[in-house]
């Protein structure tokens, strides 16, 4: 690997390349599946914000029934094979206090990444997903490597 080029992931975006890739995002409730091949070292990944397309407005990657399998088909596309690609999976807390448990997107956005990843039987290697607190990932597409870190919240800030 010569050199690495840098991308910053918004939701609602996915992300593929065959070309090494650094790629950055900032989690709250959403959540980031990191596809990669270690035999062609390269990889996918997306940034969804809610877990089912309604049918209703508008199909787009924030979706994570539709972003999912679009960085799948993505990878499919690369050259990767089913029996090569692993994930990893980041974010899904509950940033917001207060709210009801029957609406905590988070936990819901965190189960479709796993029952996706299981119906396509793509192995998941590595998570760290819930709690309370948001995340910075930086996914390496060439090595599948993901730092990531907590975000600690400030509370009472003023401007």
């Amino acid at each position: 690997m010569t050199s690495v080029s840098k991308h910053l992931l918004y939701p609602a975006d996915i992300f593929a390349d065959r070309e090494p890739c650094l790629v950055s995002t900032v989690l709250g409730s959403c959540v980031s599946v990191c596809l990669h091949d270690p035999v062609l070292h390269q990889g996918a990944i997306n940034h969804y914000i809610l877990p089912y397309w309604n049918g209703i407005d508008l199909a787009t990657m924030k979706y994570g029934n539709l972003s999912i399998i679009r960085i799948i088909e993505e990878m499919l596309v690369l050259g990767s094979k089913y029996q090569n690609i692993v994930a990893k999976v980041y974010g899904g807390a509950q940033v917001l206090s207060g709210m009801p448990t029957n609406f905590h997107i988070g936990k819901r956005n965190i189960q479709l990444a796993s029952t996706i990843l299981e119906e396509f039987r793509i192995p998941v290697i590595f998570s760290d997903v819930g709690g309370n607190k948001g995340r910075k990932i930086t996914f390496n597409t060439f090595t599948g490597e993901v730092d990531f870190y907590l975000i600690r919240k400030r509370e009472g800030s003023k401007y």
